[in-house]
C-alpha cells in the first residue's frame, strides 16, 4: 500500500506524494491523468518493485489531497517538482505520466532539463490549440473545450453540479452497464473488477477537495503550454493505442515529430485505457533503461 507524505512548498502550495515500489530505487515521478489522483501511481507498485523503481505520484493543486493553487498555469508546475525532489534529497529523477499528465511531463523536462533523465508518456494529451481537428478528441472532450471557450464560467458550474455524482462509489452492478460507453478497444482491459474499483478510486480522490480543483486542473489544458515541444532536450518516449478514441494517434505522431529526442511507439489494438493496463511492465521498464 502506498504511503502519503505532505510537502510544504514556495508560494504556500501544500502537495499530498503517495510513494509506492522499492523505497531505494531509481526515482520516479509519475504524474496523474485527468480527473484523476496520485492513487494512479499504485498500478505501477508491482512492477516498481521488479524493476527497482521508487514511484512518487503527487496530487496536482486542487486535486485530492494537495492545496489548491489558484490561477495556475502549466509552467507552475516544475518548481512544485523541483522543490519536491530536493526536500526528499532527490538529484535526478524520471518521469512516468499517463493521460492528462503528458503537458505535465513535458513542461517538467522542458524546465528541469539537468534533473531528468528521461520521460514516458503514456496515452498522453496533445496540445489542444483552437484550430485542433476536433474529429481527433473524444466527443465529451471536444464539447467541453467548445464550451470553456465559449462560457467558461457555464463549464465551472456544470462542475459543480456533477461533483456529488463524481464522488458516489457505484455499485459493482453497474460495472458491465458503464462498460457498454467505454470505446471497445479498451473494454476487455476494464472488465476485472478489482480495475473497475481501481479507476473509480483514483477519480474519486480527485474531486476530493472541490469541484475547482478539478476545474482548474483542466482549464490548463485549454491554454498555451507556455513553451515549444521543440526545446525540449531531455529524451521522451510516448506510447500511444492506435485506437485512442480520448486522443487520436496522429495527434500523438504530430507532438513527437515536434521533439527533438523523442521515440513514439505505436501499439496495434490498444485503445487509452488498455495501454497502461496491459503494457504497464514494458513501458517501465523502458523508462528504467533508457
Amino acid at each position: 500500500m502506498a504511503a502519503t507524505a505532505f510537502f510544504e512548498l514556495p508560494g504556500g502550495v501544500r502537495l499530498a506524494v503517495d510513494e509506492t515500489g522499492d523505497v531505494r530505487g531509481t526515482p520516479v515521478f509519475f504524474f496523474h491523468g485527468w480527473p484523476a489522483s496520485r492513487l494512479q501511481g499504485s498500478a505501477f507498485s508491482g512492477e516498481a518493485r521488479e524493476f527497482g523503481a521508487r514511484i512518487l505520484s503527487p496530487d496536482r493543486p486542487g486535486i485530492g489531497l494537495s492545496s489548491h493553487q489558484p490561477g495556475r498555469a502549466l509552467l507552475d508546475w516544475p518548481p512544485l517538482i523541483r522543490e519536491t525532489a530536493l526536500q526528499l534529497g532527490i538529484e535526478r529523477f524520471r518521469i512516468l505520466a499517463i493521460s492528462g499528465g503528458g503537458p505535465y511531463a513535458l513542461a517538467t523536462a522542458h524546465a528541469l532539463p539537468d534533473m531528468i533523465d528521461s520521460v514516458a508518456i503514456v496515452s498522453g494529451a496533445p496540445p489542444l490549440h483552437p484550430d485542433v481537428d476536433g474529429r481527433a478528441l473524444l466527443p465529451v472532450y471536444r464539447w467541453l473545450l467548445s464550451a470553456y471557450r465559449k462560457r467558461p464560467e457555464f463549464v465551472r458550474q456544470l462542475f459543480g453540479i456533477v461533483r456529488p455524482v463524481a464522488t458516489i462509489q457505484p455499485p459493482a452492478w453497474s460495472w458491465p452497464l458503464l462498460l457498454r460507453f467505454v470505446p471497445p478497444a479498451d473494454r476487455v482491459a476494464l472488465r476485472d473488477p478489482r480495475v473497475f474499483e481501481g479507476c473509480f478510486a483514483v477519480y474519486r480522490e480527485a474531486w476530493r477537495g472541490s469541484a475547482h480543483g478539478v476545474i482548474s486542473d483542466a482549464e490548463v489544458y485549454a491554454h498555451d503550454w507556455g513553451f515549444r515541444p521543440e526545446d525540449i532536450q531531455v529524451p521522451v518516449r510516448l506510447w500511444h493505442g492506435r485506437n485512442d478514441r480520448s486522443f487520436s494517434w496522429r495527434l500523438a505522431e504530430q507532438l513527437a515529430q515536434r521533439i527533438p529526442r523523442c521515440e513514439a511507439r505505436f501499439i496495434e489494438n490498444e485503445g487509452h485505457y488498455s495501454l497502461p493496463i496491459r503494457h504497464r511492465r514494458a513501458i517501465l521498464k523502458d523508462l528504467l533503461e533508457e
